[in-house]
């Protein structure tokens, strides 16, 4: 897999995951949506850590800096 995300793109990213999680468990988002956002937040963090994003490629995006 070739790199697509910049830097800036995954700070945001595991900002936006943080947050969830700590809606989450300070117990202000529940059910149905909590379980969504969690997944989000997860896959979020994910591809942060590895600095590739399938979207990415669908759109034509990069913002990694070569």
């Amino acid at each position: 897999m070739k790199k697509n995300m910049g830097n800036s793109d995954k700070i945001i990213r595991v900002i936006i995951a943080l947050v969830v999680f700590g809606l989450y468990f300070a117990n202000i988002i529940t059910g149905t949506l909590a379980i969504v956002l969690l997944v989000v937040a997860s896959i979020f963090v994910l591809t942060s850590l590895i600095s590739f994003c399938p979207l990415y490629t669908l759109f034509g995006l990069n913002t990694c800096k070569k």
